[in-house]
This record gives structure tokens, C-alpha cells and sequence, in this order.
């Protein structure tokens, strides 16, 4: 099932060869909409998905990237590692991610410009300002990077939450935070082990409203704070 989503979705690609952001966040959108239809994954939406500027949410996954973007055409920003991924690091180009390089000189600036790019072209932006994924017990603190990039754009920043639960059919041994979450296993590996995983289903709030800052462009490390709470307080009780 895997190999054959990823087959279609790549010679769909080779073939129309999508030219423009909004064609290539369409593409991504109707790849990942088959893609949980297919595994069987249920979403509830509370709220909207934002149609402007930055959406940012807390991150357990990889699947966070295929549920919100089959949710609504967007554009995510990732890690420069992932292009290195075999297969997913071609057809994550391909879509149009903007890409940062972590301690890598300019890389903050071209990952500003990107995000310009796609908010001109009338597309939300997508990250997470953890860095990197969790195993969903507890939030890490924001990097304020990203988030001071996205203030400096002008455009609005809302929070969003991401939770999964699972069906009681899959056993007393596992949990969300094991299987659902990445861990320290390789992408594959995971992706194999997940996939045995019945009823799945994920929550995703969204924010009425985007946040409204306190804190200015000089104080990026407070704004971090306060986007971390506007997060958190969407997450379910």
C-alpha cells in the first residue's frame, strides 16, 4: 500500500512536473488526503485551518505533515536534512517546502525569503517551532527563529494543537507515545510498524483568532513564550 501511494504520487509528479506553489501545495494536498483515506487514519478539525500567513503546532510526527496538509493546500517548512531522505526528500522538494539549515550562515534569510515567497503567492505556512518531533508527554520550548521570521513578515501566526488516540484493538502494550510518535527509529522502520496500527484517529484545534504578541521583533525569545502558551492552551484536557 505504502510503495504503491508513493509510486503514484511520484509519476504524477514526473509527469505534469507542477511549476508553480499553489499547483505543488495542491499536488501535496490531494496526495496526502488519498494517503490518510487509505490508511485508515480519521481526523476531527475544531476550528479552521488558517488561509493566511503562519499556522504552528506542536510536533509528535511525520504524519503531522500529511494530516494538516490534507487538510487545506500549504507549504511547510523542514529541516535541510530531509532533502538527504531517499524518495521523501525528492517529492518534499518537488512540493515546494522551504527548507533551513540549521547554523548555517544565511540560511535564516532565505528561509525568510521563502516564506515571503509562499504568503505572496496566497498560501498559509506551516512549522514547528519545537525543531524537532516529541514523543506528545510535554511541549518542548519554542525556537524563536522561524517565529521571529514569520512576525517579521507581517502576516498573521496562529496556534494549532495536533492529538492522537487509538483504538483499544491494538493491544496493552501499545500506546500513543510509543507508535504513534517518532522516536529514535529510522523513518522506515517506523513507517512499517505504524502502519499496523488500527484506529487511529487525530484532533486538530485551531486557534479562533491569531496571536496577538505582546512582545516585538527585539524580544523574539518572549514572543517564543507566548506563542508556547497559545499552543498549549488549545491542547484538550
Amino acid at each position: 500500500m505504502l510503495a504503491g501511494m508513493f509510486v503514484e504520487a511520484g509519476t504524477e509528479l514526473i509527469l505534469k512536473r507542477p511549476s508553480t506553489r499553489e499547483k505543488r501545495a495542491d499536488w501535496l494536498h490531494r496526495f496526502c488526503a488519498r494517503s490518510m483515506r487509505r490508511m485508515g487514519i480519521t481526523v476531527t478539525v475544531h476550528g479552521r485551518f488558517p488561509e493566511r500567513g503562519s499556522l504552528i503546532t506542536n510536533h509528535q510526527t511525520y504524519l503531522d505533515i500529511v494530516m494538516l496538509a490534507s487538510l487545506h493546500p500549504c507549504v511547510f517548512v523542514s529541516k535541510a536534512e530531509l532533502v538527504s531522505v531517499p524518495v521523501l526528500g525528492w517529492m518534499t522538494t518537488m512540493s515546494g517546502t522551504v527548507f533551513v539549515e540549521r547554523g548555517r550562515g544565511g540560511s535564516a534569510l532565505r528561509a525568510s525569503a521563502g516564506m515571503k515567497a509562499v504568503s505572496k503567492a496566497g498560501l498559509p505556512v506551516v512549522f514547528f517551532p519545537e525543531g524537532t518531533t516529541t514523543s506528545g508527554r510535554e511541549m518542548l520550548p519554542f525556537r524563536s527563529g522561524l517565529l521571529s521570521q514569520a512576525m517579521a513578515s507581517g502576516e498573521p501566526i496562529t496556534a494549532g494543537y495536533i492529538k492522537y488516540t487509538m483504538g483499544a484493538n491494538n493491544g496493552s502494550d501499545v500506546s500513543v507515545e510509543e507508535n504513534v510518535s517518532w522516536g529514535n527509529l529510522p523513518m522506515f522502520t517506523h513507517i512499517f510498524t505504524f502502519l499496523g496500527l488500527r484506529g487511529v484517529h487525530v484532533d486538530v484545534h485551531f486557534g479562533d483568532a491569531p496571536i496577538r504578541f505582546s512582545s516585538d521583533l527585539m524580544h523574539r525569545k518572549a514572543a517564543a513564550i507566548e506563542a508556547h502558551a497559545a499552543v498549549l492552551l488549545l491542547k484538550p484536557l
